[in-house]
């Protein structure tokens, strides 16, 4: 959840809304709300992943996420014959399938690319998602990037050990003969390709789904070239499974491809990862060393009022205005948050270039249009939707909504209303939109540019507990010499 305990501002009109703004060893983890013991065992599936920013980690919220995480839940809920689910997380993907092989685990969801050589071993479900492998490497430190496999000979290269990296090296071996690397037991791709962000590994072989999401925080990281054709990424089973187990997860999949939950999900975890430049990021993650430190107190005060997370709104402010308080645009959009003088107005902002004013004001406008957005909307696709309306209005996100479901899209997903958004330019659409034209690929932009920024945040800022911070700070007082 990206909003954590809104309160609803019944004292701004609806009608305003229309309006714009401007580990080694494998260890059991516990679900978020641990279940009670199960005495049938049969009612337990049992998912061993791994952690990654693909598959399954802690947010910065401190709960439960990842793309493989996501869909292992929502598997055992189609169940819907009371199964519990439980997760074995191992730190490298040579630990994954050894848990099916001795019958640890039921399942395996680690970002599992389906291999020849795995297939010997264990049983795949149908594939999810596609996936390219690439050739990273440190553009800082290398001008000129290789082109091709034979330009790689000699070169430094680090891949992790049991990966389909070193199976599609392997392969490349047999053709150039002179072609080495290094295979590594300790560490994952995450591990290699921040030693190639710092200079520690010339190249190394990674995914690129994995890559775009890690080049948000290290904007030096390039892709020289891509190696083989596609891959397929899918759920493994043990070959001594019961053969109804992956009739069942096939189903799933299937299902959840036609009705857009996949194509949901895929977007709430990688949609955004290429929004950025290089050069949006480093200046980013400058400004935030520089300029975030002036306001981020006001960040954390307006969360206490709105139950937004300071980091989401630190985010929106930096889309809006690159924390600069005295940022104004031609329409007179003005301030941290770039409020319009009809919202300052109604927000009760006397100068909206006063950040005590701005940020709060902002932040108070945000929560009303999530309370706005229809009740099925689940987070986050909530805010984002209340985030396109920040930029462009309710109504035109309304519109959306409405072309979305004569599309027979799904009205409720943010990966489809962005999509519909953009077709409001279109005459063929927008002559019969409530509202009529809309420039909204501004819209989708500004919300896709703020879950960037917002990831970053979550990675390099601690969230904000009220109660933990006055009691350490109420603690260093008492601790404090006389």
């Amino acid at each position: 959840m990206l909003k954590l305990n809104t309160p609803k501002l019944h004292s701004l009109l609806l009608a305003f809304l229309l309006l714009p703004v401007g580990c080694d060893n494998p260890s059991e983890a516990p679900m978020p709300e641990t279940p009670a013991p199960i005495a049938n065992k049969e009612k337990v599936i049992t998912f061993v992943t791994m952690n990654s920013p693909n598959t399954y980690f802690v947010d910065g919220n401190n709960e439960f996420a990842g793309l493989e995480y996501d869909l292992a839940k929502l598997f055992v809920q189609e169940l819907d014959d009371g199964t519990q689910l439980k997760f074995i997380v191992e730190n490298h993907i040579d630990q994954v399938l050894p848990n099916l092989i001795n019958g640890k685990a039921d399942i395996a969801a680690a970002d599992i690319t389906v291999t020849d050589a795995r297939k010997t071993r264990v049983e795949f479900s149908i594939a999810y998602q596609d996936v390219q492998q690439q050739v990273v490497y440190n553009k800082a430190n290398i001008k000129n990037p290789p082109k091709t496999v034979k330009e790689l000979i000699g070169k430094n290269i680090s891949v992790p050990a049991g990966t389909s990296f070193t199976e599609r090296l392997n392969k490349l071996h047999q053709i150039e003969p002179n072609l080495f690397w290094e295979e590594r037991r300790d560490v994952d791709s995450e591990k290699i390709i921040q030693e190639v962000a710092d200079g520690e590994v010339d190249f190394t072989i990674a995914d690129s789904h994995l890559v775009a999401i890690l080049q948000n925080f290290h904007p030096n990281l390039g892709m020289a070239f891509s190696i083989g054709e596609p891959e397929k990424i899918a759920w493994g089973i043990s070959k001594q499974a019961d053969p109804m187990l992956q009739e069942k997860i096939n189903a799933f999949f299937t299902k959840i491809k036609n009705n857009g939950t996949l194509r949901n999900l895929i977007d709430r975890y990688h949609g955004n990862a290429k929004r950025l430049n290089p050069l949006d990021i480093k200046t980013f993650l400058m400004n935030s060393n520089t300029l975030l430190p002036k306001y981020k107190h006001l960040f954390k005060q307006a969360q206490e009022v709105t139950g937004i997370d300071w980091r989401l709104l630190a985010a929106i402010s930096y889309q809006e205005s690159h924390w600069d308080t005295f940022s104004t645009s031609p329409t007179n959009v003005r301030g941290l948050m770039m409020l319009t003088e009809s919202t300052a107005d109604q927000m009760g902002v006397t100068d909206r270039l006063d950040p005590k004013q701005s940020i709060p004001a902002g932040a108070k406008y945000i929560s009303m249009l999530i309370d706005t957005i229809p009740d099925r909307v689940r987070e986050p696709d909530r805010t984002y939707m209340a985030l396109a309306s920040y930029n462009i209005g309710y109504a035109h996100v309304e519109d959306a909504r409405v072309l979305a479901q004569r599309l027979k899209l799904n009205p409720d997903s943010w990966a489809d209303v962005k999509k519909t958004l953009v077709m409001l330019t279109n005459p063929d659409y927008y002559v019969n939109a409530k509202y009529g034209y809309c420039r909204c690929g501004a819209p989708v932009i500004f919300v896709e540019s703020i879950r960037s920024y917002h990831n970053i945040l979550l990675r390099y800022q601690p969230a904000h507990n009220p109660e933990q911070d006055r009691f350490r700070l109420a603690s260093n007082e008492q601790a404090a010499p006389i």
